[in-house]
């Protein structure tokens, strides 16, 4: 199995060194300083594993089923410990499918589960969300195209990175759809809470024998460089082979991560960041709203809830052109183009990184590009 490279690690590590001044799109919220935690560590705690449970910290797992709303149907012993979502969904990716099974993706989506079935040599299916339908999740589709091959199919929600969300019901549906043909159905919910229209939606996890909820703490406490994140499945067998795998891999938590995670999540303290979370979300969702439609060169389909949206480009210039322009002088200001998740057209816009971004400054500097764009195709 050979892993490929996906188009948005390709554009980071291509513009890591750039050192923009201003950031637009940022995909989680404001990161807190280490300071903050630092009355509620140890000084003693020894850095070894945490010498209660190779799936992680009971009271950590605690709270990610309070938070997901799953005491009630789930017990901590469905939950796993990853580093972050990502190592999650590749458990799940990695032990569940094998060459010749059928993988059902959608697009846009987050593209490691594309990659991840090239590496694995399955058959796949996508299932295209388009602009035109408000990025909404084409259930008929999905219908029409489970068989009794399927395996696993993996979504998003809120959709990464369009913020379309899915309902209660439409995540009861697409569970009735899966269950038909006994597949598992992986819905990644990294930016759960920091939902813009409506509560949180519940997680698959709940809904689901086979539901697979994976999460972390990165996007909406902002804590991405603990590398702490989950998986949630009622089935035993899949929670044990991923904790089979992960020994093969990372094999034990970091240390750090889980305690800090564990501190980030008691209920005063997550309660406290997501509402922070939100209440910049909201504000720089409605700056945003607002600078689109004031730019004729631009729209988008208002994100439902996370911290990032696509943006429609009206120009010729596509939309990783477009982001290296932006990224040179003198306008220095970061963004991901498009064409990280298959659409080419756009550019990736966000409301997170709080003060650390300057959004201010990188729309004014967007807004000149795009003004010097239409002067000079107006003098064409």
């Amino acid at each position: 199995m050979k892993v490929e490279i996906h188009t948005l690690f390709k554009y980071l590590l291509e513009t890591t060194a750039a050192q923009p001044e201003a950031v637009l799109g940022l995909s989680l919220a404001n990161p807190p300083k280490l300071g903050a935690f630092l009355e509620d560590l140890d000084p003693d705690m020894p850095l070894d594993w945490n010498n209660k449970s190779f799936q992680g910290l009971p009271q950590l797992r605690t709270h990610i089923l309070r938070e997901a709303g799953l005491i009630n149907s789930c017990s901590i012993d469905d939950v796993l410990i990853t580093a972050g979502a990502a190592e999650a969904n590749y458990l799940v990716m990695r032990q569940l499918l094998q060459p010749g099974d059928e993988f059902i993706i959608e697009a846009p989506g987050w593209p490691q589960a594309a990659v991840m079935a090239k590496a694995l040599d399955v058959s796949t299916h996508t299932i295209n969300r388009t602009e035109a339908d408000g990025w909404q999740f084409p259930i008929e589709e999905l219908r029409a195209a489970i068989t009794e091959r399927t395996k696993l199919i993996f979504i998003t929600n809120p959709n990464n990175p369009t913020g379309r969300l899915l309902s209660a019901e439409e995540l009861a549906e697409i569970a009735s759809i899966a269950s038909s043909q006994g597949a598992y159905l992986l819905v990644d919910e990294v930016y759960a809470g920091l939902e813009w229209e409506g509560e949180r939606r519940p997680s698959i996890a709940g809904i689901y024998e086979r539901g697979i909820t994976t999460g972390s703490v990165s996007k909406a406490l902002g804590l991405q460089g603990l590398r702490t994140g989950w998986l949630i499945c009622r089935d035993p067998d899949l929670v044990f082979d991923a904790v089979i795998l992960r020994e093969n891999s990372s094999e034990i938590m970091n240390i750090m991560g889980e305690v800090i995670s564990e501190i980030a999540m008691r209920p005063e303290r997550y309660d406290a960041a997501i509402a922070s979370a939100r209440r910049e979300g909201i504000e720089n969702l409605s700056i945003l709203d607002q600078f689109i439609a004031e730019q004729p060169l631009l729209s988008w389909v208002r994100p439902q809830g996370g911290l990032i949206g696509l943006a429609r480009l009206h120009l010729t210039l596509d939309g990783e052109a477009f982001a290296r322009q932006l990224l040179a002088a003198p306008y220095r200001t970061f963004l991901i183009p498009g064409s990280a998740y298959g659409e080419p057209a756009h550019i990736r816009l966000g409301v997170g990184g709080g003060e650390l971004v300057k959004l201010d400054i990188g729309l004014e500097r967007l807004a000149a590009l795009l003004k010097c764009i239409a002067d000079d195709v107006s003098i064409r």
